[in-house]
């Protein structure tokens, strides 16, 4: 029914458009009474045979929503009752910021991907909070993607992180840092091993200081050279964070279907899909081996369905997140991944 009415209609309007109607529909459903419990009932298929322990937490299944689908933490309900074990709100800058101009959010239907420039729009630190002292559902797993301001200077951006993750710390079971989006200017060069040491070492030394620490996840572009890769294993290694989210979108534009005309019409951002599935497995494949458990790794990347879950977590992935594959393959994908992942 998705794919062949629903899906159809939101691709009429334009990407954010549908984005909201969608989420907005679907906090309307909710408003019924029974509505949650029923649709809990028909997707979720989280059971103690689905359950994984992870970095300490306790995930009711292995399939969970990317940060950016729900920067602001207003959908947690809905998402958990569409069958995932857990959601990553974000990304989350201390001060509100409105993002890059529209538009910036682009289908490339023939590749079953996006290009996003959405440049951390979201609306600050001080709203996710207050949805997240909302009740949540029992079970999920909520993790807190933070990241700097625009007008923040790299040379100041563990100000902004550090504040992220003490306001969000009682709120939030993990956090993930993102260095990795390309669509702040320089944000990336914080994956840089000095400052990307001293961001980490930063954030762990507070961590350590509370009375129950939380697990801190670092995401990863994919578009590393191996030998950048060494230097992030080293690092995790050196300030013993809980693992690795890989990995975010990339700025490649090869072997696309989409016409190369459409895509230069698009423009600068980052690229997410089926065409990033290969290349984010080999950077699970390749963190796997040189960081064995008890160092998590979440992959993340072209996952549309149980066949390309299955390969993330074959190539050492503990957990998976998607995006894209979710915009394509409709509100059934978490029961999908999970039931055809052979849990009972």
């Amino acid at each position: 029914m998705y794919r062949h009415f629903i899906q159809p209609l939101l691709f009429l309007l334009s990407p954010e458009a549908a984005h909201s109607v969608a989420l907005s529909l679907l906090e309307l459903l909710l408003r019924f009474p029974g509505a949650e419990t029923w649709l809990r009932r028909q997707l979720d298929r989280s059971s103690p045979h689905t359950a994984k322990i992870v970095a300490g937490l306790s995930f009711p299944n292995p399939v969970g929503i990317a940060a950016g689908f729900d920067k602001n933490g207003r959908h947690i309900r809905a998402l958990a009752a569409l069958g995932f074990g857990f959601v990553e709100v974000g990304t989350v800058t201390p001060r509100p910021q409105a993002g890059n101009p529209r538009p910036r959010l682009f289908r490339l239907p023939p590749d079953r991907a996006l290009i996003n420039r959405m440049g951390f729009n979201n609306e600050g630190l001080d709203a996710l909070v207050r949805q997240l002292q909302q009740p949540r559902p029992a079970g999920i797993i909520i993790g807190g993607n933070i990241g700097k301001n625009k007008d923040t200077p790299n040379e100041q951006a563990v100000d902004d992180y550090i504040i992220c993750f003490e306001r969000l710390f009682p709120w939030v079971d993990y956090f993930a840092v993102n260095v990795s989006s390309p669509n702040t200017p320089n944000l990336r060069a914080l994956q840089d091993r000095e400052p990307l040491t001293h961001l980490l070492a930063e954030l762990q030394q507070r961590n350590a200081a509370k009375e129950n620490p939380k697990p801190v996840f670092l995401k990863i572009a994919p578009d590393l050279t191996e030998t950048q890769l060494d230097d992030i294993i080293a690092i995790v290694r050196e300030t013993g964070i809980a693992g690795i989210i890989a990995a975010n979108t990339t700025i490649s534009r090869t072997g696309l279907k989409t016409p190369d005309a459409t895509i230069e019409r698009m423009g600068a951002g980052g690229l997410s899909g089926s065409p990033v599935r290969e290349r984010s497995t080999q950077i699970v494949r390749y963190l796997r081996a040189h960081l064995p458990p008890p160092f998590a790794i979440i992959g993340v990347g072209g996952i549309d369905g149980p066949d390309s879950a299955r390969e993330k977590l074959d190539a050492g992935a503990d957990l998976v997140q998607v995006y894209t594959g979710f915009i394509y393959a409709g509100p059934m994908l978490a029961a999908q991944i999970v039931q055809g992942l052979g849990y009972k």
